[in-house]
């Protein structure tokens, strides 16, 4: 196989897998819910072939084409070529789309391309699965999703003990070609979607941990006992014009459950060793996923500013300078955000066995006020917006000849905009900002990166790591103050 189309995303959703939404064990091809998540997803799998120029490239092993986020990043020419398909695959969703399949895929190709971090002690086994796995996602162009982070019952606790570590993901079995892992995790966003689930490394963790817990593994979403747990549905049926984003791009979130499921050996690519498990987390993981989500950022930002100054001239607003304040202060977080990226691009280095990586600092930096910018932005939104966002007829409305010609006449926009072109806009800014999956998106960006207080205090800690700080006892001696 080559590079999906959506029909065959779909057809490879065909199997066995236990989801959960609400009280209801549902199928999730055939539930009413479902239907506008799916068709925005296959969309995006027929986007990659609209755009291939950008989305895709030839897999240097068969000839045939693949998504552009499994390049293993060999060069500063392999990360620009990347940045192309990470822009393009953005634009499908402008950025609402937090965990599109190409999010995953480059920790898996960056892991693999780390090869020497699971070498380091002589043993190639974990390794050498993890690239027939990768081949394996290459040439089916699999949907992978993610759960990484431990659920915490009491944050006084460590992830992994007391109470914590009684729900905590752990092998409790082995046998000869597999492992049995019991336990939960979170947050597995695009779960119920996906193909794989990939569990890997979320954080360091301290010496002394369960080494039980320290798991790296992925299996097919079908596995049997394991669990998707959905939190409610924010996707809407309806006109695309009234709902352009909740009714085709709730990506959902759910909570794991892994009730007894055995992992073959051969998928397992951590176990136990604790220098693996932090050593991704360490040495390039951040510098390799964070070009793709700063990327997505930018392009998010980007649509929230041209939103944001539409509606102003649909007021006439854009003239006044509080608002013009508004739209420069949100204008320059795309921009911040694209130097950025364009900075740690430029100083790009070999991070070990070959793998070019961005440079993290200007990265991390981002990661901290990533999550403020965004809540800021939605916050810009509304203000501009004011109760315009929420006095606007539907589109459906507008068309209905008993009403439309009302809503023409005492709802159009200012300089001669239409009542439907200000519909449009208003009814797709409220359901960027203020819509159920609007405040969800939000509150994905506040913490898929981890919290902003969490990202600072990080950049402190490296900051004090990476150099001598001197520059405050030389300007001391040099003016004689001792």
């Amino acid at each position: 196989m080559t590079a999906r189309t959506g029909q065959q995303y779909l057809g490879g959703l065909k199997d066995d897998r236990t989801v959960w939404l609400g009280n209801e064990k549902v199928d999730v091809l055939t539930h009413p819910a479902f239907a506008g998540s799916l068709k925005g997803m296959a969309a995006y799998f027929d986007w990659q072939h609209a755009h291939a120029g950008e989305c895709l490239v030839e897999d240097p092993e068969t000839g045939k084409p693949m998504s552009a986020s499994l390049i293993l990043p060999k060069s500063a020419e392999d990360l620009q070529r990347r940045h192309r398909a990470f822009d393009c695959f953005a634009r499908y969703s402008n950025g609402m789309l937090g965990r599109t399949p190409d999010y995953v895929n480059v920790t898996l190709a960056g892991f693999v391309a780390r090869s020497d971090i699971f070498n380091a002690k002589g043993d190639t086994t974990h390794s050498e699965r993890l690239k027939r796995f990768y081949r394996e996602v290459v040439e089916k162009d699999l949907s992978l999703t993610h759960t990484i982070i431990h659920p915490v019952v009491d944050k006084g606790l460590p992830d992994t003990e007391g109470v914590n570590g009684e729900i905590a993901l752990r092998v409790v079995k082995r046998t000869a070609n597999s492992i049995i892992v019991r336990g939960a995790k979170i947050l597995a966003t695009l779960g119920p979607f996906a193909d794989e689930l990939f569990v890997y490394p979320g954080q360091p963790q301290p010496p002394g941990t369960d080494p039980a817990t320290l798991l790296a593994f992925s299996i097919p979403m079908g596995a049997k006992g394991l669990i998707t747990l959905c939190r409610d549905h924010y996707g809407v049926a309806g006109a695309a014009g009234d709902r352009p984003f909740s009714s085709r791009f709730d990506e959902q979130d759910a909570f794991m459950i892994f009730d007894d499921v055995e992992i073959p050996l051969e998928r397992v690519f951590i176990d136990g060793d604790i220098d693996v498990y932090n050593g991704l987390m360490r040495h390039g993981w951040a510098a390799n996923i964070m070009q793709q989500t700063c990327i997505r950022a930018a392009v998010k930002l980007e649509f929230a500013y041209e939103l944001a100054a539409r509606m102003a001239m649909a007021t006439g607003a854009d003239k006044r300078p509080d608002t013009a304040a508004l739209l420069g202060e949100l204008w320059g977080y795309g921009c911040l955000t694209r130097s950025a990226v364009k900075a740690a691009e430029a100083d790009c280095r070999d991070w070990g066995a070959g793998a070019v990586f961005c440079d993290d600092k200007p990265l991390r930096a981002l990661r901290a006020q990533m999550p403020g910018w965004m809540v800021r932005a939605n916050e810009i939104i509304k203000v501009i917006g004011s109760h315009n966002l929420l006095a606007t007829a539907s589109l459906d409305a507008i068309d209905n000849p008993e009403i439309g010609g009302l809503i023409n006449k005492y709802m159009p926009g200012a300089g001669g905009m239409s009542a439907r072109e200000r519909a449009k806009l208003f009814r797709t800014a409220w359901d960027f900002a203020g819509s159920a999956l609007g405040t969800r998106a939000e509150l994905y960006e506040r913490f898929y990166l981890a919290s902003a207080p969490r990202n600072f205090a990080l950049d402190h800690m490296f900051a004090q790591m990476e150099r001598p700080w001197t520059q405050a006892p030389e300007m001391w001696a040099a003016i004689g103050v001792d």
